[in-house]
């Protein structure tokens, strides 16, 4: 097997656990492969031993990789997991399967705006800023049902869940178990918690998604910094 595969096959067995212990079957946990920064050459690795589903964090990125696998591979799933901007609302409900950080009320808007435009609805997650982080992206815990009521009455978002990404000096599984209250609350049966460092923890909290990148493709390599423009 490539070193994805190997990667693929111990993180699986590491959700797998981690279900079990918890009195879950593995199959109520989804592994989400996060890409980014990686190559499509990569993601074809894990694509050749039967993985399907795929995160990416920005836009631009994911047009630049995606949409070739996907009409290779017709059944691949793709999640939006990072920030998006209301002016790439387009690009995003073009080609996600599912938008993961809805998280204010102009970006339900425009979502709910290019939906009705392009005939096509990416299930949504609303991101919850659960450690209130003022440098972090989303909902905070007090505003929540307001948010998740305002996204499927006023907009008609298709809501199926929450994501949050605890902060990183403090017990996750506290922001685990917050995030799942919350769900619980709305009627919400998707919880995407959990990455890298902490994804057994998130299952055995009730995870329905896991978000894993650098413990399924390694170190991230370095961005590249623009190349200067040939002279005309």
């Amino acid at each position: 097997m490539s070193s994805g595969a190997d990667r693929l096959a111990e993180v699986t067995g590491h959700i797998a656990e981690a279900a079990r212990a918890s009195g879950r079957s593995p199959s109520d946990v989804t592994l989400v492969a996060v890409s980014k920064t990686h190559g499509a050459d990569r993601v074809r690795e894990l694509l050749e031993v039967g993985h399907r589903v795929f995160g990416e964090n920005r836009v631009q990125e994911a047009e630049g990789k995606f949409p070739e696998l996907k009409a290779a591979c017709p059944d691949l799933e793709l999640h939006l997991i990072g920030p998006l901007q209301t002016n790439k609302a387009r690009d995003a409900v073009a080609l996600f399967d599912v938008i993961q950080s809805v998280d204010r009320d102009r970006l339900a808007a425009a979502l709910a705006k290019e939906m009705e435009r392009l005939g096509r609805r990416p299930a949504c997650y609303i991101q919850v800023n659960t450690g209130e982080e003022p440098q972090k992206a989303g909902i905070l815990p007090k505003d929540v049902d307001a948010f998740v009521a305002l996204c499927r009455d006023q907009y008609k978002l298709p809501v199926v869940g929450l994501m949050c990404i605890p902060p990183v000096d403090e017990e996750p599984a506290l922001h685990f178990a917050l995030l799942a209250k919350m769900a619980a609350r709305n009627g919400l049966a998707k919880l995407s918690m959990g990455m890298s460092a902490d994804y057994e923890t998130a299952v055995r909290m009730g995870a329905t998604h896991v978000r894993v990148g650098s413990a399924l493709f390694g170190n991230r390599p370095p961005l590249q910094p623009p190349q200067p423009k040939a002279d005309a």
